[in-house]
């Protein structure tokens, strides 16, 4: 089993310039724990619930001033995101994700064409649990 097959196809990114008060509901809106950040399709970093927690935006949303909340809604994802960004590629094997993951400590990994930067997919830790309990069904 790959990563293509795993894989969420249908990825919701963000651009850099889009503000972090725009991030922030969409990973509430969806429930999930990662946004990619593309330009022209192009994968240029990662933004996590984990770098809006450690930088204490979810606190200014919740308790902030209103000079606060003006603030998140005018800065930018570039502010917060991940640029050194470990991806892996369609042909990735199951194994090959579940050790990158543990070795990196992250989550999810999003998916780029060999070769490229061009977003294909993600990867998260429920597809590869999914992946695995699907195995140990067979």
């Amino acid at each position: 089993m790959n990563a293509q097959e795993i894989m969420t196809a249908e990825v919701v990114t963000v651009g850099r310039v889009e503000s972090l008060a725009k991030a922030m509901n969409l990973l509430a809106e969806l429930d999930v724990r990662h946004l990619p950040v593309v330009d022209d399709n192009g994968l240029v970093g990662m933004l996590s619930d984990r770098d809006l927690r450690e930088a204490g935006l979810f606190q200014i949303a919740d308790d902030g001033s209103t000079d606060d909340i003006h603030r998140l809604r005018a800065t930018p994802v570039a502010d917060a995101m991940h640029t050194d960004v470990v991806s892996i590629h369609p042909g990735s094997t199951v194994p090959e994700i579940i050790d990158l993951m543990v070795e990196q400590k992250v989550g999810a990994l999003p998916v780029v064409e060999e070769h490229t930067s061009n977003l294909v997919g993600i990867v998260s830790y429920v597809d590869v649990l999914r992946a695995a309990a699907a195995a140990l069904a067979d």
